[in-house]
């Protein structure tokens, strides 16, 4: 089933927000394996109709809490130059997603996503990140030729993609330091 496209604002949002924190809550308070649409719907206060007109089924509810849950609450902070604002963000993307709540969302997100939706929004918001810390290192000047600072699309090819497939397929080993020694590659600053 194709997922309607959700006016922003107004009774929509109030809806959603309200089956978001159902689903939240009860996860906490009877775990994952005994949500149903009717038990959220009940929670939240509207019609399992409503949850199934909206999102579909439950598979496809809990992949949009998840990619909501994905999203950063703040930007990237500011350590003063390139190379240790990337280290840094790729290892705080590294020690969310990699723990045992950031890869359930990463099932959920990608699961209940049959049209790829999901895994756009995903990546947009690491790409946006990215972004923010390149036009930073593009602003302070000097810091290195603006010719030398990666595109997006590099940074994601290089640090977060290899991320991900570790996280998801080869976990055994992952740290903080891979996460460093991709970004010290990128910036050609040292063998990973």
């Amino acid at each position: 089933m194709s997922r309607q496209m959700v006016r922003p604002g107004g009774r929509s949002a109030r809806v959603q927000a309200s089956v978001h924190t159902a689903v939240r809550e009860l996860e906490a308070e009877v775990g994952r394996d005994a949500l149903t649409v009717p038990l959220v719907a009940q929670r939240a206060g509207v019609t399992p109709s409503t949850i199934y007109r909206r999102w579909g089924d439950l598979t496809e509810l809990l992949s949009d809490v998840a990619v909501e849950r994905l999203r950063p609450d703040t930007a990237p902070k500011d350590h003063g130059a390139l190379a240790p604002d990337l280290a840094a963000w790729a290892e705080q993307f590294l020690d969310e997603m990699a723990s045992p709540g950031g890869r359930a969302y990463i099932r959920d997100a990608l699961l209940g996503d049959p049209d790829g939706t999901n895994a756009g929004q995903c990546s947009a918001y690491a790409a946006d990140q990215v972004d923010l810390i390149l036009a930073r290192a593009a602003a302070r000047g000097g810091e290195i030729p603006e010719a030398e600072i990666p595109e997006v699309e590099t940074v994601i090819d290089r640090v977060v993609a290899p991320l991900m497939y570790r996280i998801l397929f080869r976990p055994a080993g992952l740290d903080a330091a891979y996460a460093r020694g991709l970004v010290a590659g990128l910036l050609g600053q040292g063998d990973r």
